[in-house]
């Protein structure tokens, strides 16, 4: 026997778990990889074949895209800014735009001449984006006429996504181009495609910074490719179906899951350039959308909202929510079940660090195992490892999640900080446990557990609890100094429109359902929690905030 036949003969084919190694492995369909080394994740997407006709509809101009359509533009954008502009292998090229089916054109012809794609916040500040610049240094940026403004001061060519009836770079910055020109203008005949090793890096994503300062994710084209032949292992979607993308692109959960992956399948993605909940309701209506891709703030808003929802719209299209960016309650999926009884909630869990490798809930049956995340990703692996003691751990016990395969990231960008091992292995900073059939289960952040009189409590736990109740709109827990005890639990309210609950109701709801050191023993109410655009609250913003009341 091999090496690989003794080991496949040790692994648990209930759970995945080999206790040789206290490894779990995934259950998945194995991962096929080219063997090429000299490709560029552009070229493996657009060589994938599939019977798909339309490839993006961006709902607000109404305005469709066709598969052929799409990669003649991106040879076209490729040559222009190879060409015309000098853009080349290994430099960064910045994006900084609202959601829109240029987003996707413009990356993808990027990355074809081995050159790195960066995304920037919209919403952020232009202090903020200065910041990310000076650290990526990006030669070019891709921006709207609106957001210009932001990088003024920056001194970087940009190249517009369309034309104003003044055309005037803000703050004097030099416009090269115009997107919709460049897509337009024939090739110069002349080659742009430098060979690009898979090794190279295609993308620096910048990590949300739930924990602290956002750092760049350094993500090669292998592992893109790793990444989309996941999907064409274990398709996203059924082919030629229509799902609507509310998530943020310049996000990984938005630019990776939900368009770059679909493009192999025929898959048609509805694109919006911002979240509001009755224009993601009435293009579902007016798409005959069959699957969402959200977050779990948006899941809970339809759930609050549902029967206005179902007087106004008409969602009878609808079959799947795919949810992912944080994790989703037992609670809150029953609830939503209960609401939309035709609908299936597929949750997921990946890190801008992984690529999209981690665990996915993939049919009807693995979704009614209510409050797990899925099961590996083909070609994933993981292990469970006690954050005190380094032991690894194995079935049902708890501990850090750590991943491997061949999606992970190579590293963080200018920063020291090991998240990877010597062996491959990325630390999540993820506290789980692994059942025993295999499916995942997310309990906190480690960086966020509450240490209470020396009990760790698990502020999603309490929020979870919290999100329960009928008063409720949205919660978050946080751990508040104490001399005692260290820390205890508080709880950050957002009450229901007309809703008089207080704190002492809110304090005897959580009592009577947990262990006396997981009370929470202070509440304050507030209008909105603050989230990353993937859905993850910022605890550590609302951390800040307590302390500077005291």
């Amino acid at each position: 026997m091999t090496n690989s036949e003794i080991l496949s003969s040790l692994i648990n084919p209930k759970n995945g778990f080999c206790k040789a190694n206290s490894t779990f492995y995934s259950k998945r369909i194995p991962l096929a990889l080219p063997l090429n080394k000299s490709l560029d994740v552009t070229t493996f997407i657009s060589s994938q074949t599939h019977r798909g006709t339309t490839a993006f509809i961006d709902a607000r101009m109404d305005l469709r895209i066709s598969f052929s359509d799409l990669w003649r533009a991106v040879d076209r954008v490729a040559d222009c800014i190879h060409n015309d502009v000098g853009i080349r292998k290994g430099d960064v090229v910045l994006v900084l735009s609202p959601n829109s089916i240029t987003i996707p054109i413009f990356c993808l012809s990027v990355m074809s001449l081995g050159a790195i794609v960066t995304t920037a916040n919209p919403l952020n500040t232009a202090g903020e984006i200065s910041i990310q610049i000076a650290d990526s240094n990006p030669k070019l940026a891709f921006t709207t006429p609106e957001l210009a403004h932001k990088i003024s001061g920056s001194c970087i060519s940009i190249i517009l996504d369309r034309v104003e009836p003044i055309q005037r770079a803000p703050g004097g910055l030099k416009v090269v181009g115009i997107l919709g020109e460049m897509m337009k203008k024939e090739p110069s005949g002349q080659r742009v495609r430098n060979q690009v090793n898979k090794d190279y890096t295609a993308m620096l994503l910048y990590s949300s910074g739930t924990t602290g300062r956002s750092k760049g994710v350094i993500s090669s084209h292998g592992n893109l490719i790793a990444h989309v032949a996941r999907y064409i292992a274990e398709p996203f979607e059924q082919p030629q179906q229509t799902f609507l993308c509310t998530v943020p692109l310049f996000h990984t959960f938005g630019l990776l899951n939900s368009v770059m992956a679909t493009l192999t399948s025929g898959t048609t993605v509805v694109i919006l350039p911002r979240f509001e909940l009755g224009e993601v309701l009435a293009a579902v209506e007016k798409y005959r959308a069959t699957t969402l891709i959200l977050v779990p703030p948006v899941l809970v808003a339809m759930i609050n909202k549902a029967d206005q929802i179902k007087a106004k719209y008409d969602a009878s299209f609808l079959r799947t929510v795919r949810c992912g960016g944080a994790p989703l309650s037992k609670e809150v999926t029953e609830r939503f079940m209960e609401k939309y009884p035709t609908v299936n909630v597929y949750q997921g869990y990946a890190l801008t660090e992984s690529n999209g490798a981690g665990t996915s809930i993939d049919s009807v049956e693995e979704s009614r195992r209510y409050g797990a995340v899925g099961l590996l990703s083909c070609g994933a692996e993981a292990r469970v490892v006690d954050p005190e003691t380094g032991l690894v751990m194995g079935v049902n016990q708890t501990g850090e999640l750590w991943l491997k395969g061949p999606s992970i990231a190579k590293g963080y960008f200018r920063n020291e900080e090991e998240i990877i091992t010597s062996e491959g292995w990325l630390k999540t900073g993820d506290l789980c446990y692994i059942d025993d059939d295999g499916f995942l289960f997310i309990v906190d952040r480690l960086k966020e557990l509450i240490k209470y009189n020396g009990f760790q409590v698990a502020p999603a736990e309490l929020e979870a609890l919290l999100l329960n109740h009928p008063d409720i709109l949205d919660a978050a827990v946080i751990p508040f100094p104490d001399k005692e005890a260290g820390q205890y639990p508080m709880a950050y309210v957002t009450r229901k429109p007309e809703s008089n609950l207080c704190e002492k109701k809110v304090i005897e709801f959580i009592s009577k359902q947990v262990a006396p050191y997981k009370k929470i023993r202070k509440v304050a109410f507030i209008d909105s929690i603050p989230k990353t655009p993937s859905g993850k609250t910022l605890r550590k913003d609302l951390v800040k905030y307590a302390i500077s009341k005291l």
